[in-house]
């Protein structure tokens, strides 16, 4: 790539996933502590779910031979719970059974309980019933053998529910990547301390540690790193040594007192540098050795843009995952953008509901890269493609943070 020329957005990506190397890391995790980790195996389960023919409901268990007509009676041989098995079904009798009670030999029907009127030792049938009707059968919803969750499957609740339905008491997953995040600048300080005139507080560590935890990945603040090339450099050979990847924010503009692009150049080598993106134009990739670094701007809804729709893509490939992708919709605009611009732009929106009761998606007022309050108040991003403008009504590519954090 040309180091020197803006970047698309799309080539970026494609050309950072290509350097994307799945981690080797497995191990084996107890239920209790899957969640959220991506599975290292196809899981193929090893019983039928259920493992044997129930009742769906609280009824009683007959068989149709002998329900030939609504107002049948039929004498009451058996009680069958949930948990225990009953004996064969007499002939002409019915059993009273309840949900999730197996079904036993000679029964085929289920009777619903309000469709019939009933004491302890008859029970008269209101309806005829159907063969099958009111039973789950063996393997209905698991087969023996059946792959349910296949490797690079993000660990959602439910899945644990799953795994735990067919017996797994343990889960080989992929160990969770360690992340080193500093962050450059002599004027930032950390949050507690007070300001002195020209100081910020530093927020993007913060953010950044946030956004990966969220992930499920371990995190490494190596700090503030001062304006100066010695301290770089060994702040980011610290990071190398200590972790699987390299996130810095800040320093790698053009600027006199940037000192990460000539570090990382000097240290390893810069593959992407500058993209045609807004927020967050120097943007830079590479690697230290084997170790992969990320290069994001100073400005904190740059971090945040750039993280989600660059970094985060990677990390998750590298861990193992398969959807890595952010879900766009497509919802009309509540703006205007009159003039064309040369970079694709995120724009932090909310979805409104205008005076024609339909969803269309507004702007926060201020879209400036350092306004963090707009990655607050709004729900998602839309996305302005190069070249393009908005009218009112026109259909843009929305993320909502639902699927992007």
């Amino acid at each position: 790539m040309n180091k020197n020329a803006l970047i698309v957005i799309d080539d970026a990506l494609e050309h950072i996933l290509q350097q994307a190397l799945v981690t080797t890391n497995i191990e084996e995790v107890a239920l209790s502590g899957l969640s959220g980790r991506v599975i290292a195996e196809t899981i193929k389960a090893g019983i039928n779910v259920p493992g044997y023919d129930n009742s769906a409901m609280d009824g009683f268990a007959v068989n149709t031979d002998f329900v030939p007509s609504p107002e049948t009676t039929l004498a009451i041989s058996q009680i069958i719970p949930a948990g225990k098995v009953g004996f064969t079904l007499e002939a002409g009798t019915a059993a009273r059974i309840f949900t999730g009670a197996p079904i036993p030999d000679g029964a085929n029907a289920i009777i619903l309980q309000e469709d019939t009127e009933h004491d302890e030792h008859q029970v008269k049938i209101l309806q005829v019933p159907k063969a099958g009707q009111n039973i789950r059968l063996c393997g209905h919803d698991i087969k023996q053998g059946d792959a349910i969750l296949v490797k690079g499957h993000k660990l959602l609740p439910q899945d644990i529910g799953l795994l735990a339905s067919l017996g797994q008491r343990k889960v080989k997953v992929y160990r969770p990547l360690s992340v080193s995040i500093l962050n450059t600048g002599d004027e930032l300080i950390t949050p507690g301390q007070r300001l002195n005139p020209g100081q910020i507080y530093e927020s993007n560590s913060f953010t950044l540690d946030a956004l990966l935890k969220n992930l499920g990945m371990q995190t490494r603040k190596i700090g503030i790193v001062k304006d100066d090339l010695p301290a770089t450099q060994k702040a980011l050979l610290k990071a190398a040594e200590e972790s699987d990847c390299i996130i810095s924010s800040g320093g790698v503009s053009v600027g006199d007192a940037d000192f990460v692009k000539t570090a990382v150049e000097n240290l390893g080598e810069l593959s992407l540098w500058k993209l045609a993106i807004k927020p967050g134009k120097p943007f830079s990739f590479g690697h230290l050795g084997e170790i992969p670094f990320f290069g994001l701007p100073g400005n904190p809804v740059a971090v945040f843009v750039t993280f989600l729709m660059l970094v985060k893509p990677y990390l998750l490939k590298m861990q193992g995952g398969q959807n890595i992708h952010p879900e766009k919709y497509q919802l009309p605009a509540g703006f205007e953008v009159p003039e064309a611009g040369s970079r694709q732009e995120y724009i932090r929106v909310r979805i409104n509901i205008n005076q024609h009761n339909q969803q269309e998606l507004i702007p926060f007022s201020n879209q400036g890269s350092s306004v963090m309050t707009s990655t607050s108040w709004a729900n998602g991003l839309a996305i302005i493609p190069v070249n393009a403008t908005v009218k009112k009504g026109d259909l843009l590519e929305f993320l909502p943070y639902t699927g992007l954090l």
